[in-house]
């Protein structure tokens, strides 16, 4: 019962905050202040989360007081044999709430509702690993696809033999980041490449980075500073070979905070046949890159107070091995293996998002001493 009672007061702490943020985000001023209102309308929506579940948890406690205060004074067998039911149901479903609460009182990353930036780049395997950064990126599409995502292709260099040297994209969803912040690292392929005579076992691999989208007020970027240029993008070929010059390219000297150096940024986009639409998906890749490398410090702070299963640094760790002989995948990180490498290539990969997800809010927890 003290577990109870320390959860509930853990709970009780946070209606006064919650109730205070309902009233905040009704505010003219606020909702004024986009940063500020951004910030609480996502701790809103944590929070009551956290309070739906606090009514679930206080009902089954109830229901449990009443049902065992039933079956020590009530003389009717039926009424008795009702509630020591309802004492049986409550029982089982109390430690599944209290998990789910603990779950849930973990502080949010605040990069996790965020939209992402990915790339994917053919890494050690020439021809072949081209064609595996293809079949990532045809992966993670489906899976998109599968949760409602958008998915929009920013940049690509296509393989000789298919797939792709290097692919840019942006996804927009709901929790994007906080779902795919794990898919960061170094993807190993262990097969007989299409492109081999022989019939011999290569490996290969191709490096994944999720980048979480920076908001417009969280980078400070001086526009005047920019160099732009414009070119033809070349389309799909024939008659679609784009006539005009809508691809932008943009140049950018940043100064980097850690070793006082400038540096300069070059960033190209020829995603759409409109320059003005490409100038701003430019624009927020480039607010996006510079994030990034703060964000890096970010991680690597975690990763120095407790083991974390966001690559990283330079994101050169290997995290995965695909492997087709066996027909399985494996995440080195946490020795998870499934054995349908079709379906997982398919789209089908959320089981393993939910095993990483589980470790990592695991060791939160830890942290956290919930």
């Amino acid at each position: 019962m003290a577990e109870d009672s320390s959860l509930l007061e853990k709970l009780d702490g946070l209606v006064s905050r919650y109730e205070e943020i309902s009233t905040l985000i009704t505010d003219p001023e606020v909702i004024a202040d986009q940063e500020r209102y951004v910030k609480l309308t996502r701790e809103y929506k944590d929070l009551d989360d956290i309070m739906n579940a606090r009514k679930r948890y206080t009902a089954c406690l109830n229901s449990i007081a009443e049902a065992k205060d039933i079956i020590a004074n009530e003389s009717d067998p039926e009424m008795k044999e009702m509630a020591r039911e309802e004492l049986s149901e409550n029982e089982n479903l109390r430690p599944k709430i209290e998990e789910e609460i603990k779950f849930a009182l973990i502080p949010k990353d605040p990069e996790d509702a965020k939209n992402v930036q990915m790339e994917i780049r053919a890494g050690t395997g020439g021809d072949e690993a081209a064609l595996f950064a293809g079949d990532l990126f045809q992966m993670y599409k489906k899976f998109c696809d599968s949760k409602g995502w958008t998915m929009s292709v920013t940049s690509a260099s296509e393989g000789s033999v298919g797939g792709f040297k290097e692919i840019d994209f942006a996804v927009s969803g709901d929790n994007v980041y906080g779902t795919l912040k794990y898919e960061s690292g170094v993807h190993r392929v262990q097969r007989v490449p299409a492109t081999e005579t022989q019939g011999r076992m290569h490996t290969s691999a191709a490096t994944v980075a999720v980048l979480p989208e920076a908001d417009k007020f969280e980078v400070n970027i001086n526009e005047g500073d920019i160099k732009w240029d414009t070119f033809r993008s070349s389309g799909a070929g024939g008659q679609n070979v784009n006539k005009v010059e809508s691809g932008v390219r943009l140049r950018y000297p940043w100064k980097n905070p850690n070793t006082g150096e400038t540096e300069e940024i070059l960033i190209e986009c020829t995603e759409t046949r409109d320059q003005p639409k490409n100038k701003e998906r430019a624009l927020s890749r480039l607010r996006t890159f510079i994030y990034d490398r703060e964000h890096k410090k970010y991680i690597d702070d975690i990763a120095s107070r407790r083991k974390t299963l966001v690559s990283t640094g330079d994101r050169s760790a290997k995290i995965r091995t695909y492997n087709f002989p066996q027909g399985r995948v494996t995440d080195h990180r946490i020795g998870f293996t499934t054995h349908d490498l079709q379906g997982f290539l398919g789209g089908d990969i959320q089981s393993m998002i939910d095993a990483l997800t589980v470790a990592e809010n695991t060791e939160r927890m830890k942290e956290s001493e919930l």
